[in-house]
């Protein structure tokens, strides 16, 4: 067994296209979400990531990543997470577990080759991990599922502390501040770069145009909104994860603090010159964004991209997802997911039956106006047309 740092014997002299494996640029953070924003397609994304989660996974896959190396335990049997599973779907070779020197050994950029769990740089092995099979996530996440019931506890437990710490924001909202955007008696489209918010923004599209919701977005969700072509209202969140862009667009700006006050957020909104304004609180973004539109009024919240089962809940990995699901019991009836809704609404005609359905209304008209008096009058005047046009046509080369 060669050890980081060993030789690679026998492949001095060999071309990168002859070695086994692949071999790619390799982007390196121990944040995935950071990672996402600069990764390339056909690059290797070297990541520290416990339990990884479905979004993280579907943004890698977005992103045309080539491989992916987890220097942490892609499933740690806490829960049963959905992302090692999506990765192989996709074909992306997952790398679990590997050797945590690796953030030490490859800088940003390198061009590294990954073969068998095994990673090297140039001719040396600088770690391994296991490479993970169909086989081994499905046998680790049935092993996650087995001990759910110690997950579903410790997220009462969590629960219970939220509500005390945060019973007055929650039921009397106390605590939510004034903003310029009036939302009274208006429905508010709250959207969160998750789970198919892509489909179902897409299926929103004629419920925008009609009531034209207040459009709010949690972070990422506010270039969702620009790269489906809608300008953002306000944006909530800490602005770890969403551009300048979006920033700069004209949205009002909600920074979501901790509860002492501190706003990491607020430094970057006033390097662009912007203001924003201060919402102390717990528990997540997409949570004060609820509770920010319930307070002002909003007739409706629909949301896109949140959080709705107990495995999405858990799939986060954090305890502040608890108040996701006390939030949406706070706001009740209000609340209405949009997860699902493409889903629902799918068109179930083929493009085929479209074709066939035009050519037959195609000849139906022509049948028409073929032995109607009107409609051979009108066929008479519209050849008469074509032939003065055709004489025309030919006058030019004449």
């Amino acid at each position: 067994m060669k050890v980081p740092g060993s030789k690679m014997p026998g492949l001095r002299g060999r071309k990168v296209g002859d070695l086994p494996g692949i071999t790619a640029v390799a982007r390196i953070d121990r944040r995935t979400k950071r990672l996402t924003k600069r990764l390339q397609p056909g690059e290797i994304a070297i990541i520290d990531h416990v339990d990884v989660d479905r979004v993280s996974a579907e943004a890698l896959v977005a992103c045309g990543v080539k491989a992916v190396v987890n220097v942490a335990a892609g499933i740690s049997g806490r829960y049963p997470n959905l992302g090692p599973q999506i990765l192989l779907e996709a074909n992306v070779p997952f790398i679990d577990n590997a050797t945590p020197e690796l953030f030490e050994r490859i800088k940003d950029g390198d061009v590294v080759r990954v073969c068998d769990g095994v990673v090297h740089l140039e001719e040396d092995v600088v770690g391994k991990g296991i490479e993970q099979t169909t086989e081994s996530v499905e046998a680790a996440m049935a092993e996650a599922r087995a001990g759910l019931s110690v997950q579903i506890e410790a997220f009462a437990v969590n629960t219970m502390e939220y509500v005390r710490g945060e019973g007055k924001l929650l039921i009397e909202g106390v605590g939510v501040p004034e903003i310029r955007t009036s939302m009274e008696g208006r429905h508010a489209l709250i959207v969160v770069r998750g789970y198919h918010y892509k489909e179902d923004i897409a299926t929103l599209r004629p419920y925008i145009r009609e009531y034209r919701p207040v459009l709010v977005g949690v972070d990422g969700g506010a270039d969702a909104l620009l790269e489906a072509g809608y300008l953002p209202d306000v944006i909530v969140g800490d602005f770890d994860s969403v551009s300048t862009k979006a920033l700069t667009c004209g949205a009002e700006l909600v920074v979501h603090a901790y509860r002492d006050g501190r706003a990491p957020g607020l430094e970057r909104v006033h390097q662009l010159g912007r203001d924003a304004v201060i919402f102390p609180a717990t528990g997540t973004s997409e949570d004060i964004a609820m509770l920010l539109a319930d307070d002002k009024g909003a007739e409706l919240i629909v949301a896109v991209g949140t959080h709705g089962t107990l495995e999405e809940f858990l799939d986060k990995g954090r305890s502040g997802m608890a108040s996701t699901f006390l939030t949406r019991l706070i706001i009740g009836s209000k609340l209405i997911d949009a997860k699902g809704v493409s889903r629902l609404y799918r068109s179930r005609i083929a493009t085929s039956q479209l074709v066939l359905l035009v050519v037959t209304a195609l000849i139906t008209m022509g049948v028409a106006l073929f032995v109607s008096p009107l409609g051979r009058t009108w066929l008479n005047g519209l050849q008469d047309v074509w032939n003065a046009f055709i004489f025309w046509l030919v006058g030019l080369f004449s």
